[in-house]
């Protein structure tokens, strides 16, 4: 049996460059992810509510550690003003030790600090 990956990205998207800054500025602050990359305008092509939708979105990036996921999670989904907003985890296979160390410490909670 395998091990569950240490390390998340944790992906979603939102209609403005200010709040995709708002969402990646919110969990840095608060040791949810070490980072957060925020990708130029990609266009979402989805159905909602019975119809096809386009849209241009901002996708956002956050690198963090299992087990900090519930956590992000719960603050994406208080701090998104989408109905139903895209947040999809994806597991870290492999990386660099040096970088998955930082990650580790930069989402440590403030108390273990």
């Amino acid at each position: 049996m395998t091990a569950p990956p240490a390390w998340l990205t944790v992906l979603t998207t939102t209609d403005s460059e200010e709040k995709a800054h708002e969402l990646a500025q919110g969990a840095v602050e608060a040791r949810l992810a070490a980072c957060a990359q925020i990708s130029a305008p990609v266009t979402s092509v989805y159905r909602w509510q019975n119809a096809i939708e386009s849209s241009e979105e901002w996708q956002v990036l956050f690198k963090t550690v299992a087990g900090r996921y519930e956590e992000l999670e719960e603050y994406l989904q208080k701090a998104h003003d989408y109905d139903t907003p895209e947040i999809i985890a994806i597991p870290v296979i492999r990386g660099s030790a040096r970088y998955l160390g930082w990650v580790t410490a930069e989402t440590a909670p403030a108390a273990a600090l």
